[in-house]
C-alpha cells in the first residue's frame, strides 16, 4: 500500500511544481518577450531491493516555447523586435553572456545600453556604452549609432553592434532569471545575417486562454492524486479491520 502512497505523493509534488510555472506563465503574460516556460515530466525509478516497484515523478523546467510572440510597433528608437530563431546577448547578474528576445532598450545612468530587465546589452567587445552627446538609433542588422545633432551633414557614427545569436543547433536552458544560456556552459555564435525590427517590440507568447486551461486541468489532477492517498487510506482501514476479524 505504501507504494501507491508514495508514487501519488511524488505526483502531488509534480503538481505543486507544474502549477508553479502556470502561475509564472500567467504572470509573466504581458512582459515584453517573455518565452512561456514549458515543463518536462520525467518517471524516476528508486533503486535496490525492496524499492524497485517504487515510482516518483520529476518535474523541472528545462525548456521555453520559443514560438514568436505579437510585434506591436512603438516608435521609439531604441526599441527593438529580433527577427527570426535569433537571441540577444545580454551580461547577466553574475557577469556571464545571457540571452534574451526582451528589446526594450534604454540608455542607464552611466551610459550603458540596457534592456527592460536592467541587463547590459552585449556588442562584440562587451557592454554597449553609449556617449552622453548625440542621438542614439539601431539600425536592422542591430549596429548602435550616434548622430551629432550639431553636424547634420555628417553620417552618424558607429559605437558599437548588438550581438544576435542563433539557437539553432544548441541546447539552451531557462534559468529562473527568465535569460537563456547554453546547456553545460559556453556562447552562441553571432549569426550575422539576423536582424531586428526596429521602433517595435515583440510581446510575450503566453495565451492566457491555453494558460487558465492548463491551470485547471492541473487542479483536477492534484486533486485525483489526493484521492488516491484517501483510496489507499480506505483500502489500508478495510484490510487491518479483516485480519482483526480472522
Amino acid at each position: 500500500m505504501d507504494r501507491l502512497i508514495y508514487t501519488a505523493l511524488s505526483g502531488m509534488k509534480a503538481s505543486m511544481d507544474r502549477q508553479r510555472v502556470i502561475a509564472s506563465n500567467m504572470a509573466n503574460a504581458d512582459t515584453v518577450g517573455f518565452r512561456k516556460e514549458l515543463m518536462d515530466h520525467r518517471p524516476v525509478t528508486v533503486e535496490g531491493t525492496p524499492f524497485e516497484a517504487r515510482a516518483m515523478q520529476i518535474a523541472r523546467v528545462r525548456g521555453a516555447d520559443m514560438t514568436s510572440g505579437e510585434v506591436t510597433q512603438t516608435g521609439r528608437s531604441l526599441d527593438i523586435a529580433v527577427q527570426g530563431n535569433v537571441l540577444m546577448a545580454v551580461q547577466a547578474e553574475d557577469g556571464t553572456e545571457a540571452y534574451t528576445r526582451r528589446g526594450d532598450l534604454s540608455i542607464s545612468a552611466s551610459g550603458i545600453l540596457v534592456n527592460g530587465d536592467g541587463n547590459a546589452v552585449l556588442g562584440e567587445g562587451g557592454p554597449i556604452t553609449i556617449p552622453p552627446q548625440g542621438i542614439p538609433a539601431i539600425a536592422p542588422d542591430g549596429r548602435v549609432t550616434i548622430a551629432d545633432p550639431a553636424t547634420p551633414d555628417q553620417p552618424p557614427a558607429e559605437v558599437g553592434r548588438i550581438k544576435l545569436a542563433s539557437w539553432a543547433g544548441s541546447d539552451t536552458v531557462k534559468g529562473l532569471d527568465g535569460l537563456f544560456r547554453v546547456d553545460g556552459g559556453g556562447i552562441l555564435p553571432t549569426d550575422e545575417t539576423a536582424t531586428v525590427r526596429t521602433g517595435a517590440l515583440e510581446q510575450s507568447n503566453v495565451k492566457t486562454t491555453e494558460v487558465l486551461v492548463e491551470m485547471i486541468a492541473a487542479q483536477r489532477l492534484f486533486q485525483l492524486r489526493t484521492d488516491l492517498i484517501a483510496t489507499a487510506r480506505d483500502v489500508d482501514e478495510s484490510g487491518a479491520t479483516l485480519m482483526r476479524l480472522g
